[in-house]
């Protein structure tokens, strides 16, 4: 296993770079995003998407683009001036979602301002990419469920599944606390049947109204047997991932479960389909150095580690860690030879708390894992 820096805090004139994304296309090209922040670590503000490939397995890597900018004047979420998290005049771009299709395009959701949702698509291994296509009608269905005021893909990366679906993972939210993220959250997909043309919405996975199943930031995986599990964040008291699952990773999804083997200290996490099973990555951590520990509480983003599934998800058989200090969101991917990608932030070790420096992937491979894993 070996780790390769992809963004770094500083580069380009960015203040930091959060929330990775990471996909490979049908030619084994690597194509890592991330939201590229200007001014601070805060998720508003004057952020754009930034993009790189790597066509070497993720030995060497592009500079970086800027995909999906949109040259018409934009309006800050109402929610963001309500609470004044970002200077007036700065749009966030955010939650960027790729995908690789089998016929070789590439597909990208992202957000603007917490409140519209663009498509861009890309017949060149991300080389370029089409003009944004705006899809937030996508979402407006989902307000039988929820009157959200923010609404954001992923993040990470969505699937196509065996039939040629193209399933986005998306959260929704009524706006509400410090960050404008919270008052109730629903989990869902966005799903395209035509190659990403159109768009429509599936059916809430995790409603907000049910107090211990509260799932954000979503991410799906297909199952050996054709139905596709999604697996969320969430702040139920028992700490640990929430998961449904749909025949057709749209519609009719069971009722929510905690899977008791994934902890959830309140970060990001991701599936990835692998030739001999199903792979999970997040913080792997329980414990809190500034306080109690209390159920349903955010715990230290440290210890981002890589578990291992041969059974669909029921149960976990394998974990090692890839970053034991300050590390926080991550998300996966596998290469057409079975090599395993996982891109994640790297935490400063020198911080009292998670305090994201650099952008990581970390390369190895299904033996590097197995071996001496708990």
């Amino acid at each position: 296993m070996d780790k390769v820096d992809v963004f770094r805090s500083g580069d380009d004139g960015y203040t930091a770079y959060r929330i990775p994304g990471i996909i490979v296309t049908s030619k084994g090209t690597l194509i890592a995003y991330a939201e590229a922040r200007r001014k601070s670590f805060r998720d508003w503000g004057a952020i754009d998407i930034a993009v790189r490939r790597s066509t070497d397995g993720g030995s060497t890597w592009s500079k970086t683009s800027y995909p999906g900018r949109l040259d018409v004047q934009l309006a800050q979420n109402p929610v963001n001036g309500r609470e004044k998290i970002a200077e007036p005049g700065d749009i966030t771009y955010n939650n960027a979602v790729g995908i690789g299709s089998r016929d070789g395009s590439v597909h990208m959701v992202y957000c603007v301002e917490y409140m519209r949702a663009f498509y861009i698509r890309s017949g060149d291994d991300g080389l370029t990419w089409s003009r944004p296509v705006e899809i937030t009608g996508a979402f407006e269905s989902f307000r039988k469920a929820i009157d959200w005021k923010v609404l954001a893909a992923g993040p990470g990366h969505g699937i196509q599944t065996r039939r040629g679906r193209l399933i986005v993972p998306v959260w929704l939210s009524l706006g509400e606390g410090a960050n404008a993220h919270g008052g109730g959250t629903s989990s869902s997909v966005i799903y395209s049947d035509d190659q990403g043309r159109t768009w429509r919405a599936g059916d809430i996975a995790f409603p907000h109204s049910a107090a211990e199943q509260l799932g954000g930031e979503p991410i799906a995986v297909e199952l050996p047997d054709g139905r596709v599990m999604i697996n969320a964040r969430n702040q139920g008291k028992a700490n640990r991932r929430i998961v449904s699952i749909s025949k057709d990773g749209a519609h009719q999804w069971s009722k929510p479960y905690f899977d008791p083997a994934l902890l959830e200290p309140l970060c990001m996490g991701s599936l990835a389909r692998h030739p001999k099973g199903i792979l999970f990555s997040n913080p792997h951590n329980l414990e809190r150095s500034d306080g109690p520990a209390e159920p349903g509480a955010r715990r230290d983003r440290k210890n981002v580690s890589v578990q291992l599934s041969r059974d669909g998800g029921k149960t976990w058989t394998a974990r090692r860690s890839i970053e034991p200090g300050w590390s926080g969101y991550s998300d996966l991917a596998v290469g057409p030879d079975g090599r395993i990608y996982c891109f994640y932030e790297h935490g400063d070790p020198a911080a009292s708390r998670f305090r994201p420096v650099a952008l990581k992937v970390a390369r190895f491979d299904l033996a590097w894992l197995i071996r001496n894993g708990q």
